[in-house]
């Protein structure tokens, strides 16, 4: 993944995509999810969360392409 912060896996992605799916929370305040699901802190969470959302659109138009 270019440019992705250290660490991430398309495992973390899922996670937040089907947190997006399930309506849960809003997007903005899924750190914390991210933060109780892998044991992060808060740096590292927000830093796979801006990332998931830069690049949310090129990955459902990457993955709907088949």
């Amino acid at each position: 993944m270019k440019n992705a912060p250290k660490g991430l896996t398309e495992y973390h992605l899922d996670f937040l995509d089907d947190l997006r799916e399930s309506g849960e929370c809003n997007m903005w305040g899924a750190a914390p999810y991210l933060i109780d699901q892998f044991d992060l802190d808060h740096e590292t969470a927000r830093s796979y969360l801006i990332f998931w959302m830069k690049t949310f659109g090129k990955r459902q138009e990457k993955n709907n392409v088949a």
